[in-house]
């Protein structure tokens, strides 16, 4: 790759230029970022998964910057017009506004003011005007007039035309306009008024004005969305005299006649040309930009989701919760299979409680459920109380699961292939169910954009957004590791190096031929070779297999390392893993050679004192205040539990047990300055928060966390 590029990358990041060309090389081999950030601490220095990441953007980015290079270069050269300093410009350059700036006056173009000038012959007088070297004007000028020109100020006018494009075309100028766009853009909205009736929820920007660079991406994603709806005028824009002020010292040079042709050549390049230009230019780049926080957050809060406490492998009911419609129930085995499906009707209008707590309490014992899931949409709390009131035979704890995207789920190919011979219903209520199980396992099923824990998730550009995401779903899957007998095609095909494709001939080998038993059977299946293999063993677990360190994260290129760990104690690999005290003995110092460095023996150290453990934290109980039923139950001062459903750059939405989720904003977050609420809050905490407003006409509701602190 380019140095200078290494160079770029080098200094965006804080990291050496070497630890950006090893990475680079790892990611051109096809190791993908979670083997990188995981297995190969001593070719990068110890880059984590997230400078990776960065990386492997930041080369993307370059490789297509480099694409276009080439475009522009051979574009150029067929014009005859490549110059050797020109090329080097190019070369090196690293902006991709710069880029196109360098490649604008050779871009070829419709016909344009200043080509008809041309046309007509008004060149060599723009030339002359443009030095600005002339004495005597009106006579100089005569001679370079064409022949049948009628008018001396149509001259001018075609010479300035010539001259406006030259200076839109200056590299330089165009830099110096962004500069000061840069520092000094402000973003204004205004109402189009045939539009009022049907703007209400946009009445912030009727009228209204902010520095573009202090705007926040949610209010900058808002003002779009309006201004896609055709709700109001946008334009972004600095103060006309401050830029020519500057762009005179560009291009002026003296105070005769020519120089002022040049001066109205000059304002008439700016507002008919460069203006527009540049305004679209940040236009785009402040899309960009938003669009880049609003994945983040969204990105930010899928990862929280994924990684929820997971109950294990136990034995569950599953209520998808309904008024009308009844309550759906499923027993689901430890492994998550299906095992009886009913439906109950509890509440109105049927009311038949007597009778569902009845087949409540003998699925609960038929089945030897240890835990009931209750989806977290309609008659949720209602649902909850139910169960609550019921009598099992056997203490029953009662979990409420966040069902977003279960719907989705239900009606997808996917579940669809599961169970082919189930409506949606049924499907819906075995996922909220799996969820309490594994909420990981399930959650990689579902298009991650479904789940709905983003802000302004449909007008991000959607093709990164879907990158971002799909990138959070696979660091999720091999941070927890997969069991490779009993994990789904779907999650499997998360895994490093795997992929759809892949993942399905697992599963078929595993059909035809049993179990797995040890992490070198994997090389037996079809077209998993040796380097997919590399990429993937690490993260897969076999409980109980033949050799012990395939149940732990220990690469197998490193069981003959952690043996002579065990043969320099008198041991075996069983032994040092069941004993403490003998991996105490261990000084990891000893085992240092060319390829295994203090990062990755003191991992392997790590995961012989906990081996194969689950990162994640374990499941807690969470209770909502049982006199909380509706929005009109809530008054202002009262303190609430709650649990933190979605967080955005402006705050964090909290279910306090009611219907309508209330909204913490970040000003009533922390009583300290903080730029994200994700500083201090993630999905799925459980809080106390204040009611300090309640709109039930609009069923709004304001809530605070630092009154409550």
């Amino acid at each position: 790759m380019n140095q200078i590029y290494i160079t770029h990358i080098a200094h965006q990041e804080g990291v050496l230029h070497h630890q950006i060309s090893k990475t680079i090389q790892l990611l051109s081999e096809g190791a993908t970022i979670p083997f990188i950030s995981r297995y190969r601490k001593e070719i990068t220095g110890g880059l984590d998964e997230v400078q990776v990441a960065k990386i492997k953007n930041m080369y993307d980015m370059f490789s297509a910057l480099d694409e276009r290079k080439q475009t522009i270069l051979k574009s150029i050269t067929e014009q005859d017009a490549l110059t050797p300093e020109l090329e080097k410009k190019i070369r090196e350059c690293v902006d991709a506004h710069e880029l196109e700036d360098l490649y604008l006056p050779y871009k070829p173009k419709r016909k344009t003011r200043a080509s008809i000038a041309k046309e007509k012959g008004f060149e060599p007088l723009a030339r002359y005007i443009y030095a600005q070297k002339t004495r005597n004007f009106h006579q100089e000028i005569q001679s370079l007039l064409p022949q049948n020109t009628t008018s001396v100020e149509d001259a001018l006018k075609y010479a300035r035309d010539i001259i406006a494009e030259w200076i839109n075309e200056d590299s330089s100028v165009r830099a110096c306009v962004r500069g000061i766009f840069q520092k000094h853009a402000v973003i204004t909205t205004k109402l189009v008024k045939s539009k009022e009736a049907e703007a209400e929820k946009y009445t912030l920007f009727f009228d209204f004005s902010e520095r573009l660079r202090k705007s926040p991406s949610h209010r900058i994603l808002a003002i779009m969305r309006a201004h896609k709806e055709g709700i109001i005028r946008v334009s972004i824009s600095v103060e006309t005299d401050m830029v020519i002020s500057a762009l005179k010292k560009r291009v002026l040079r003296g105070y005769n006649d020519a120089a002022q042709q040049c001066l109205l050549a000059l304002t008439d390049a700016y507002t008919r040309l460069i203006a527009p230009s540049i305004e679209t230019e940040f236009y785009a780049d402040a899309k960009k930009r938003a669009d880049a926080s609003a994945i983040q957050v969204f990105a930010q809060n899928l990862e929280q989701l994924l990684l929820l406490p997971p109950l294990g492998q136990k034995r569950i009911l599953g209520i998808d919760p309904g008024f009308k419609s009844g309550c759906k129930l499923v027993c689901v085995d430890e492994c998550g299979n299906l095992l009886h499906n009913e439906t109950i009707y509890p509440h109105p209008p049927q009311n038949e409680k007597h009778k569902a707590s009845k087949k409540l309490a003998q699925l609960v014992e038929t089945y030897k459920i240890q835990a009931i899931a209750v989806g977290n949409g309609t008659a949720s709390r209602e649902t909850e109380m139910f169960i609550q009131n019921s009598t099992f035979p056997h203490k029953i704890q009662v979990f409420m699961v966040n069902e977003a995207g279960a719907s989705v789920y239900s009606a997808s190919k996917i579940a669809r292939e599961e169970f082919p011979q189930y409506d949606v219903t049924v499907r819906g209520a075995v996922s909220i169910a799996r969820r309490l199980m594994d909420p990981l396992a399930e959650l990689v099923k579902i298009d991650p954009k479904s789940i709905g824990v983003g802000q302004y998730q449909h007008d991000v550009n959607q093709a990164d957004l879907q990158k971002s995401l799909d990138n959070v779903v696979t660091s999720c899957v091999n941070k927890v590791g997969v069991e490779l007998n009993t994990a789904s095609k779907h999650l499997l095909a998360y895994v490093s190096g795997v992929g759809p494709a892949l993942a399905e001939q697992i599963v078929l080998y595993r059909t035809k031929h049993g179990a797995f038993t040890s992490r070198n059977d994997l090389l037996q299946v079809p077209k998993l070779g040796v380097k997919t293999f590399e990429q993937c063993a690490g993260f897969l677990r076999i409980r109980d297999a033949e050799h012990v360190l395939d149940t732990t994260a220990v690469h197998p290129e490193r069981y003959a390392l952690v043996n002579t760990m065990a043969q320099d104690l008198k041991t075996d690999v069983a032994c040092l893993l069941a004993s403490p005290e003998l991996r105490k003995k261990i000084v990891i110092e000893k085992y240092v050679s060319d390829d295994v460095g203090l990062p990755t023996l003191k991992d392997i150290l790590a995961e012989l004192e906990k081996p194969g453990r689950d990162p994640r934290e374990k499941v807690s109980y969470f209770s909502f205040d049982t006199s909380l039923k509706t929005i009109a139950d809530l008054k202002i001062g009262m303190v609430v539990p709650g649990i933190i459903t979605n967080i955005t750059n402006f705050g964090a939405f909290v279910d306090i047990g009611i219907t309508q989720n209330g909204l913490v904003h970040i000003s009533q977050i922390t009583h300290e300055f903080i730029s994200s609420p994700a500083e201090v809050l993630r999905i799925n905490q459980d809080v106390r928060v204040k009611i300090i407003d309640v709109d039930i006409e609009k069923k709004r509701i304001q809530l605070s966390i630092k009154d409550v602190q």
